[in-house]
């Protein structure tokens, strides 16, 4: 029973199916406290953070992210960082298979999901939210 209740909530091999579609543009602003902490941004299949001038501006006043210690690099990746990929659902989910069903999310795409499921996560106190 231990391991159906494991396998619901899993981020199995069903989940890394996931990427980026070199078609996809997107930025998003990861905020914490009415702060602007960063800009997630993909573009030609490689994402990309950075520190807001904001953040710099309050950076005595907080940690970095784990995984982006260096406030001034801009970080390139042809994968999604795990900061940003544990806010995208395990997708065995049987709730989460009806949303993308019905709001026809492809599933194998990771802005699509970020854009649906990525606002908030129970792992941490930030949010992110799609720029327009």
């Amino acid at each position: 029973m231990l391991n159906k209740i494991k396998n619901w909530f899993s981020k199995g091999d069903d989940d890394a199916q996931t990427h980026l579609p070199e078609s996809e543009k997107a930025t998003f602003i990861l905020s914490v406290d009415n702060i602007q902490v960063g800009t997630l941004h993909c573009e030609d299949g490689i994402w990309e953070f950075k520190y807001t001038d904001e953040f710099k501006r309050h950076a005595d006043e907080y940690t970095t992210i784990v995984g982006f210690p260096d406030i001034e690099k801009i970080y390139r990746s042809n994968t999604l960082w795990p900061f940003f990929r544990i806010r995208i659902p395990g997708l065995k989910q049987s709730f989460i298979q009806e949303v993308i069903q019905m709001e026809h999310i492809d599933k194998d795409n990771e802005v699509a999901l970020l854009k649906r499921f990525g606002n908030k996560t129970i792992a941490n106190p930030y949010e992110l939210e799609l720029s327009y």
